[in-house]
C-alpha cells in the first residue's frame, strides 16, 4: 500500500486542496489518513479508483443507465 502526500495527491488530481477537503466532507472524495499530529496521506489505490470512477463517467452518456 501507498500513501500519497498532499504535493502528490495535488500533482495527480489537480484540484486545490480545499476542494478536495469539501469534496471530502461531501464523502465525494476517499478520506484522508492521519499519519501524525501535522502529517495526513491518502491512500494511492482509492484515489487512483476515484479517478477511474470519473474516467468512466465520462464515458457513460447522461440518458444511458449505468
Amino acid at each position: 500500500m501507498r500513501i500519497l502526500s498532499k504535493r502528490q495527491l495535488k500533482e495527480l488530481v489537480l484540484y486545490a486542496p480545499q476542494h478536495i477537503a469539501r469534496l471530502e466532507k461531501a464523502g465525494l472524495f476517499p478520506m484522508r489518513v492521519q499519519l501524525g499530529p501535522n502529517r495526513v496521506g491518502w491512500v494511492e489505490a482509492e484515489v487512483l479508483d476515484w479517478l477511474k470512477q470519473r474516467l468512466a463517467d465520462r464515458e457513460t452518456p447522461p440518458d444511458t443507465p449505468a
